[in-house]
């Protein structure tokens, strides 16, 4: 079912290439001042058609806020959110399973009835609507004194080692248009140019970064934390890696080095490390909550690949047409940091660790 979240939940619907797509989000609390302005700049952050390597569709990705919301508050009451397609373009596709898209699995499973245009219900078109509720998330939780940022850790092999060092860092990153170092952005354009001008594709890295959630917060076991961040990160098409703070690295390092030593600092327990990234016994501790989130490179590419055509059963070369991303890591920013920031108000809806604004 197309629900997600035990206190948040989020009920999704629509097609790429349909009328429309939207979302509803229950459980926000009642009179949360909701700017709008917020939300449009948070959707122009995903939106397609901005920079050179991203897909030439056009779409505003402006939200109908249905229901949930009056004189802007929000009322208790689901919040409904829809954005019309207004630029697609369904002659590009022929039915022609797609290699690296959902068309072989959503044929096995719904029998050839799904809209698959533009990659229909698994599109990356609805991240659209996870900013959208991530934009809401965000501004419920800086009342409470937490902020989210992402920014770019690598894309095709080209990896940003000058990580931010505090929040003041991350700040400064995540209102970039294209949130990595000068350096590292540098290497990071010459890998999606090569991979276009090849008619091929690179994926990439991004990793968030949530200040200020307080200790206590998570669930063990089924609810921790990081199952519900994972679940949460996972749900956006092309994630196929999840870590949390030092992640796989970890596997390769002996416990004296991945433990994080406890200290004392301005009176409070604390850490001069995060390996575990913010989360201990999947609940948090205090520290900040790091997570990366890796995408395979975006899977229309115009380069023949070997496919089926299952109208007739027959092998065939495909060339992929139309608009695409030759990376979609620099519009996934800001969808990751929605995901973070949904989860963590989830977690922090559940009993005693809601905190008040």
């Amino acid at each position: 079912m197309n629900v997600w979240g035990n206190n948040i939940k989020l009920s999704v619907f629509g097609e790429s290439h349909g009328i429309a797509i939207g979302m509803a989000v229950d459980g926000l609390p009642a009179g949360e001042s909701i700017d709008v302005n917020e939300i449009r700049r948070e959707m122009m952050r995903r939106a397609p058609g901005h920079d050179p390597f991203s897909s030439a569709r056009h779409e505003t990705d402006d939200v109908e806020i249905l229901s949930g919301m009056k004189d802007g508050f929000t009322t208790g009451a689901p919040v409904c959110g829809l954005i019309r397609n207004r630029d697609a373009r369904s002659g590009d596709y022929d039915g022609t399973l797609r290699p690296g898209h959902a068309d072989w699995s959503a044929l096995l499973k719904y029998g050839g009835y799904a809209d698959m245009r533009g990659g229909g219900h698994f599109s990356g078109r609805l991240t659209a609507l996870l900013v959208f509720a991530g934009a809401m998330a965000k501004q419920v939780l800086r009342r409470r004194r937490v902020n989210i940022y992402g920014r770019i850790a690598a894309i095709g092999g080209a990896v940003d080692a000058d990580s931010p060092r505090d929040e003041e860092d991350w700040r400064s990153f995540s209102s970039s248009r294209f949130p990595a170092s000068r350096e590292a952005a540098a290497s990071m354009s010459r890998a999606m140019e090569t991979a276009r001008a090849d008619k091929d594709s690179v994926g990439g890295v991004v990793e968030a970064v949530a200040y200020g959630v307080p200790g206590g917060v998570g669930e063990p076991f089924f609810a921790s934390l990081e199952s519900i961040a994972a679940s949460m990160l996972f749900s956006i098409p092309a994630v196929k890696g999840v870590e949390f703070g030092a992640g796989f690295r970890l596997a390769d390092i002996r416990g004296s080095e991945s433990n994080d030593a406890i200290v004392i600092k301005d009176g409070a327990i604390s850490s001069p490390t995060n390996n575990c990234g913010g989360i201990l016994g999947g609940i948090s501790n205090g520290m900040p909550i790091v997570v990366r989130a890796a995408f395979k490179p975006t899977p229309s590419i115009e380069k023949s690949q070997r496919t089926v055509d299952p109208a007739d059963m027959t092998e065939k070369n495909t060339e992929i047409k139309g608009r695409h991303d030759a990376c979609i890591v620099p519009r996934a920013v800001p969808v990751v940091e929605a995901g973070l920031a949904l989860s963590v108000l989830d977690c922090m809806s559940a009993g005693r660790g809601f905190l008040p604004a």
